[in-house]
C-alpha cells in the first residue's frame, strides 16, 4: 500500500469511527482509497499529492451525492465535476467525501441541514457557525487536509472563526464557480478552508483562473506567499462586537503590528451599517431566481414542498421582492448601496494596505438554540463579514486566540485581486 493510499485511509477509519457523534460527513467517497493507490502509482505527480479533501454538499463531485444539506435533492448525484474539483483532481487531490452545511446555504450556523446540524470539534455542543458548517468542522475534527466551501456573504469565514481554522473568500471572479449549485450569483464565491494559511495558499493557487463556464472569471495573479515589509493597517471600530471578542483580537492586531513595524490606522467605511440590509435583498432575489429549476420535474423533488423553514423564508421574500408591481425597486436599490460600499473600500485601500476586523461579532450559541432566535438577530452574524462580498475584495480568517475556551477568528480584508498580498499578512497572525 502507498502512503497516500494508507492516509487515506487512516482518515476513512477517523470518520467511520468519530462522524456519528460530529455529524461532519453526510457521504464518504467509497473509492476514495482506490483513488490515492492510482496516485501513488504515477511517475510525475501533481502540486496536491497527499492532500485529502472535503467538499461542501452544493459543490458538484461526479458520482458523489450533492444534496445542498437539502431532502429536495436527498438522492442526486452529481453527473459531472465542478471546475475547482477538476482542478484538485489535475494536481493530484483526493476528494474523502461531501460534507453538511446549512440546507442550500442559507445559514449562518449549520443548524438548517435537513441532516441535523454539525458538531463545532473546537467546541462540542455549540454551532460550527455557517453556511459552510461542515467545511470548517472537518478540518477541525482532523477528518481531512483542506476543505472547499461556498461564501455568500461570509459563509467561509463565519465557521472557520467559530472552529478555529483559515478560512478564505477569494476575490470575486478569482475562482470559477461551475458547478456550484448557487445562492446568489452575484455575492458566492468558492474558495479553501485548511490547517494553515500556506495550505490555503496552495489550494487557492491551484483552484484560481479563468473558465469560459464562468463569465465572471478573470486572470488572477498568482498566489505566493511573501514577506510584507513595513505596512499600514486600516483598523475598523464597528458597534456590537462582543468585548471579549475585541480585545482578543486588538491584543493580537498590536503585537503583530509591533512585532512588524506596521502603522496602524483608524479607517471608517461609510454606510457600512447598511451591509446587512443590503445583502438579504439581494440574496432573497437571486436565490428565488435559482431555486426555479427545482420544479420537481428534473431534479428531486419541488423545493417548496420539500425545503426547511429558512429556505422557504428566502423564497418567499424573493418573491415579493421581484414581484413586478416593485419594478425591482428593492433589487434595483440593493444594487446601488452595493456600489456604494465597494467605492469606500476602493478609496480606503488607496490609504492602507488591508483592514482588519473580528471575524464575527459573537461566540457560537448552543446547537438548538438557533431555533428560539429571530431571524434577524442570527443575520447580524454576518455583519462583519458582508461588507467583503458587497465590495467583491478578498478576506480571510485566521484565529486570533480564545474567548471562555472558544476560537475566535481575525479577519484580514485586502483589495480586489490582492489575494496573495492578504494571505502574506494572515501568516503573521498564524
Amino acid at each position: 500500500m502507498g502512503e497516500f493510499e494508507k492516509k487515506v485511509k487512516r482518515y476513512l477509519d477517523k470518520i467511520r469511527k468519530e462522524n456519528k457523534k460530529l455529524n461532519i460527513f453526510l457521504h464518504v467517497n467509497e473509492s476514495a482509497v482506490r483513488d490515492a493507490g492510482e496516485i501513488d502509482k504515477k511517475q510525475n505527480k501533481g502540486r496536491l499529492y497527499g492532500f485529502v479533501f472535503g467538499v461542501k454538499s452544493n459543490i458538484n463531485v461526479k458520482g458523489l451525492i450533492a444534496n445542498c444539506s437539502s431532502k429536495t435533492l436527498e438522492n442526486y448525484q452529481a453527473t459531472y465535476d465542478a471546475a475547482v474539483i477538476e482542478k484538485i483532481k489535475a494536481e493530484d487531490g483526493v476528494i474523502i467525501g461531501m460534507l453538511n452545511c446549512d440546507e442550500f446555504a442559507s445559514g449562518s450556523s449549520g443548524e438548517t441541514s435537513a441532516f441535523g446540524a454539525c458538531q463545532n470539534p473546537s467546541a462540542l455542543g455549540r454551532i460550527p457557525g455557517g453556511s459552510s458548517s461542515g467545511s470548517a468542522a472537518a478540518v477541525a475534527a482532523g477528518f481531512c487536509d483542506a476543505t472547499l466551501g461556498s461564501d455568500t456573504g461570509g459563509s467561509i469565514r463565519n465557521p472557520a472563526s467559530h472552529c478555529g481554522v483559515i478560512g478564505v473568500k477569494p476575490s470575486y471572479g478569482m475562482v470559477s464557480r461551475y458547478g456550484l449549485i448557487d445562492l446568489s450569483m452575484s455575492l458566492d464565491q468558492i474558495g479553501p478552508l485548511a490547517k494553515n494559511v500556506e495550505d490555503a495558499a496552495l489550494v487557492l493557487d491551484v483552484i484560481r483562473g479563468k473558465d469560459t463556464r464562468d463569465t465572471t472569471t478573470t486572470d488572477s495573479k498568482q498566489v505566493k506567499l511573501d514577506r510584507v515589509g513595513k505596512i499600514k493597517v486600516g483598523v475598523l471600530q464597528i458597534n456590537g462586537i462582543d468585548k471579549k471578542i475585541n480585545s482578543v483580537v486588538d491584543k493580537k492586531l498590536l503585537e503583530v503590528a509591533r512585532k512588524n513595524g506596521w502603522n496602524l490606522k483608524n479607517v471608517e467605511i461609510n454606510h457600512i451599517d447598511l451591509a446587512v440590509q443590503t445583502y438579504y435583498p439581494l440574496c432573497y432575489s437571486e436565490f428565488f431566481s435559482a431555486t426555479r429549476r427545482f420544479d420537481g420535474r428534473r431534479y428531486g423533488k419541488k423545493i417548496e414542498d420539500s425545503c426547511g423553514e429558512e429556505v422557504l423564508r428566502r423564497i418567499l421574500g424573493g418573491c415579493e421582492i421581484t414581484k413586478a408591481e416593485f419594478a425591482g425597486a428593492y433589487y434595483q436599490k440593493a444594487l446601488e448601496v452595493k456600489e456604494i460600499i465597494k467605492g469606500e473600500f476602493e478609496k480606503v485601500f488607496k490609504e492602507v494596505d488591508c483592514v482588519v476586523l473580528p471575524t464575527v461579532p459573537g461566540l457560537p450559541w448552543k446547537i438548538g438554540e438557533g431555533a428560539k432566535m429571530k431571524p434577524e438577530e442570527i443575520y447580524a452574524y454576518d455583519a462583519l463579514t458582508i461588507p467583503a462580498n458587497l465590495a467583491e475584495i478578498c478576506a480571510v480568517s485566521v484565529p486570533a486566540g480564545l474567548v471562555d475556551k472558544i476560537p475566535v477568528g481575525l479577519q484580514v480584508m485586502c483589495a480586489k485581486g490582492e489575494d496573495a498580498k492578504m494571505l502574506s499578512i494572515a501568516k503573521y497572525f498564524e
